[in-house]
């Protein structure tokens, strides 16, 4: 894919989203291999870890192989253990319900809210309230027996969650808060940076995020021991700087200099990213505010999105199979959309764990589609996409 602002696909397709390489990559990536720093010790990973803190607000950030391991790391460092029970969005990419898993305890699907499409707050105070006891100092969910140790919020899609009441709720309850703050990274809720109102928090750089290290993620957190025990667990538990010593079970979690030098020099430019996500926001919004078939991502007051992947909402009555053929019609005129995630709750390895009051999820999964969003999208590439989907929705209702 070419890093050149602007260029579309090499088939001449609009891709979602992919990366933007035209920074300090390839000269910190040499220096990785001109002085052989390639694996996990390096002082890039060093480097990345104090940028990504700084740039979060947070005291403290170990860099990961993957988001997924922060993620699962995280959980055990904020008290999670096996059959504990984690409240999660049943809107969100897999990936945190998996982490749940991997750390032995159970998910518990809490719905979106239908106005921003988040982990619904409310739900969260009124799941506790009613569905929860205290025993013995342990909150305890009265249908399974399990303790609840934690919430999950996930700021899906580039805008935060609503995390004062989450944050209140959680605190009166004395859960632990871990934040996957992966999609919205350099957003803000009320002046204060996604991934800072919880406990912890974790961050991916999959390729098509905001910044990417082709791989890897981060663990941010103000608690020293927390911090401590993040480096010790991700790095194999070693006790002994010489012997091999090891007192408990560690993980191989550690993120190479190589994938650090890519991080760091996609760091460098991370206000322009965010500035192009905003001006790509703003451009289908103005291209799409007319059309009654659709309704535009929304912004809660008080939050600055970074519109990682701007979506639209079809309209109401639309059914899958016509929804599917929207795409269809895009993915024709070379535009690579796609839909939300199906609700975990309803995918097989979580059909059988416990989802409280999901109304809103599968509207909005069944509804949403998400447009092209990459950093380096041109103003013809995105004139392209709000002619496509306005042909196609409109199209689709007079089909109707």
């Amino acid at each position: 894919m070419s890093s050149e602002p602007g260029v579309p696909g090499r088939d001449g397709s609009v891709p979602l989203c992919v990366p933007e390489i035209h920074g300090n990559e390839w000269a910190y990536i040499k220096e990785c291999l001109d002085t052989n720093w390639v694996s996990s010790a390096g002082s890039f990973v060093d480097r990345f870890e104090a940028v990504l803190a700084e740039f979060v607000g947070a005291k403290f950030a170990i860099a990961t192989v993957n988001g997924t391991a922060a993620l699962h790391v995280a959980l055990l460092v904020a008290g999670v253990e096996p059959d504990d029970e984690v409240l999660v969005p049943a809107l969100t990419f897999i990936a945190p319900v998996n982490a749940v898993r991997y750390a032995g305890a159970w998910p518990v699907f809490m719905d979106a809210e239908p106005r921003y499409w988040q982990m619904d707050p409310e739900k969260v105070a009124v799941f506790l309230e009613t569905e929860c006891r205290t025993e013995h100092g342990v909150l305890v969910n009265k249908t399974t027996g399990r303790r609840v140790r934690a919430v999950l919020p996930v700021h899906i899609l580039g805008h935060p969650c609503d995390m004062d009441p989450i944050v209140d709720t959680a605190r009166r309850y004395g859960l632990r808060i871990v934040e996957d703050a992966t999609e919205s990274l350099g957003s803000r809720y009320r002046e204060t940076m996604v991934g800072r109102s919880g406990d912890i928090a974790c961050f991916s750089f999959n390729g098509n995020k905001l910044i990417t290290t082709g791989g890897g993620g981060m663990i941010v957190t103000d608690d020293p021991e927390w911090a401590q025990r993040t480096r010790y667990l991700t790095t194999q538990a070693k006790d002994d700087p010489m012997e091999y010593v090891h007192n408990e079970i560690g993980f191989n979690y550690r993120l190479s200099n190589i994938l650090a030098a890519m991080g760091l020099a996609q760091m460098e430019q991370i206000d322009q990213f965010i500035t192009s996500k905003q001006e790509t926001a703003r451009r289908y919004q103005e291209g799409l505010s007319d059309l009654d078939q659709v309704t535009l991502m929304p912004t809660q007051p008080g939050a600055a999105p970074t519109y990682w992947l701007y979506t639209i909402l079809l309209n109401e009555g639309i059914t899958l199979a016509q929804r599917q053929e929207v795409l269809s019609e895009l993915a024709d005129q070379g535009i690579d959309a796609r839909p939300l995630w199906h609700p975990i709750n309803t995918l097989p390895p979580y059909a059988d764990c416990q989802a409280f009051q999901i109304e809103h999820a599968p509207s909005l999964y069944r509804r949403a589609l998400s447009l092209p969003s990459s950093v380096g999208l041109g103003h013809d590439d995105l004139d392209r996409v709000v002619s496509a989907v306005r042909k196609s929705v409109i199209k689709q209702s007079f089909a109707k």
